[in-house]
């Protein structure tokens, strides 16, 4: 009540929500103890009232010194062109940027921005298949896909292979403003048409069976508007991909599960170990595929917070992030400890992921809001896809475009603290030894962060 009454907003917070049960409880369970003939004895009336001030004062300074943090304007903390980390990738740290303003066609008010008349499949799928192409420097998308998969096998100790029959693929989508399957009317979700964008590029092109896709978000729903669009294809692959949710819905989707064999052990022992899901580790290879918008604990939610959706807390609520808020947010000092290492590092997270993709044709606001129009692409959406090899780099570039964008407010803080540790993993500036499969082998540098020179260049 202390955070939420002056700024309403607040119960949307991650951390609001996961107290609310227990603050709740603890409000009905304090009345009714004020309500009962115990309470005539003074002694007992003022022990409650002490309590309650008790929580109170403590929770007062702590509500005010995080917004405090939280509220300061981010301001990299590293010159422009100063690149730190080792590039991965055939083109060590490459991004791809691909726009189409004709893409996105919704006028906010007819449908909805994922029916088939407000985005353009063809265009979509064209801007997915040209990220492949200049991603991997091949001229057909046949060429680019083999040469992908190629670099992965080389770089991952399996030789110069492509891929081969009945390797698995699984998609990680972000589906945190999803809980019902249901989607609310301009709501900042996944696009239906830039998954199956990939989906036709990997089943048509890459000669992957549909019975070895997997789309998935362990802890939340995945959209009804995602399944309907992949299954709009008659063709058995296509009706052969799976769908993995925390929460199935009523469209054939299965239920995640944990896999006991592959915990991620985080360097802070403050954090409690953690499971994967079996739909990740069961796969050779993995496709982040996520958002591009500011997030309200994190500053920004891109790639590497895309991981959020596939960790299993066992005493610690099952299928949820909320563990983790507190390790790698906006509010922290530079040179802190960050979660999001240890997920991006883990061998069978960012260890297997043969692509990283970030879905710009509709964005949010930040992670609670619906789609918006960006005022730095001349107040008209944004229209556009990111690819790469390499998370950190990725992020980089995403992080640029979100914070030169003056509707996404909520890129504040540190925002950038996680792509420092991930970049210099092996040394970082927080002094952590990163190991998240407890194998004594500290990371690695993960990829190559830098901030281009300015927002008209974007170099």
């Amino acid at each position: 009540l202390v955070r939420v009454i002056p700024k309403p907003s607040r119960a949307f917070y991650p951390c609001q929500r996961a107290a609310a049960p227990l603050a709740s409880g603890f409000v009905i369970w304090l009345v009714a103890l004020l309500s009962t003939r115990v309470l005539k004895r003074s002694r007992y009336a003022l022990a409650g009232l002490v309590l309650a001030g008790a929580v109170v004062a403590l929770w007062l300074p702590l509500a005010f010194t995080d917004d405090a943090a939280a509220q300061e304007a981010f301001v990299p903390s590293d010159a422009p062109n100063t690149p730190i980390g080792v590039g991965k990738g055939i083109f060590p740290g490459r991004v791809v940027w691909t726009h189409e303003p004709d893409a996105a066609k919704w006028d906010g008010k007819t449908g909805d921005w994922w029916d088939d008349v407000n985005s353009d499949q063809p265009l979509i799928s064209t801007m997915l298949s040209d990220a492949v192409k200049s991603l991997s420097g091949k001229k057909t998308e046949k060429d680019a896909w083999d040469a992908l998969f190629r670099h992965f096998n080389q770089t991952h100790g399996a030789g110069n292979v492509g891929y081969r029959a009945g390797e698995r693929i699984a998609i990680k989508i972000n589906e945190n403003q999803n809980r019902s399957g249901t989607w609310a009317t301009g709501q900042a979700v996944p696009s239906p048409h830039m998954i199956y964008a990939l989906v036709a590029e990997l089943i048509e092109v890459a000669g992957v069976r549909g019975e070895n896709i997997s789309i998935y978000d362990a802890s939340r729903v995945i959209g009804e508007p995602i399944v309907k669009k992949i299954r709009s294809n008659k063709n058995a692959d296509f009706q052969a991909v799976r769908f993995v949710a925390g929460r199935p819905g009523s469209t054939g989707q299965i239920a995640a599960e944990f896999d006991p064999a592959n915990a991620v052990h985080f360097a802070d022992p403050a954090v409690p170990e953690a499971y994967l899901p079996k739909v990740a580790t069961e796969a050779t290879y993995l496709i982040n595929f996520a958002l591009l918008r500011a997030h309200i604990l994190f500053g920004v939610t891109l790639t590497a917070k895309n991981h959020f959706g596939e960790v299993y807390f066992p005493n610690n609520g099952g299928w949820t992030p909320s563990p983790l808020h507190r390790f790698g947010g906006r509010t922290r000092p530079l040179g802190s400890y960050s979660c999001l290492v240890d997920l991006i590092g883990h061998k069978q997270l960012g260890g297997k992921t043969l692509l990283y993709l970030v879905d710009g044709l509709y964005p949010g606001e930040h992670n609670e809001t619906k789609v918006t129009k960006f005022a730095s692409f001349g107040d008209q959406w944004a229209a556009s896809l990111f690819a790469s090899e390499d998370p950190v780099a990725i992020d980089s570039v995403g992080l640029d475009f979100l914070r030169n964008e003056p509707r996404e407010t909520q890129v504040r803080g540190t925002a950038d603290a996680y792509l420092h540790e991930a970049a210099l993993a092996n040394k970082p500036p927080s002094g952590t030894v990163y190991d998240p499969v407890r194998e004594g082998k500290p990371l690695a540098s993960l990829g190559v962060h830098e901030h281009w020179n300015n927002s008209t260049d974007r170099k």
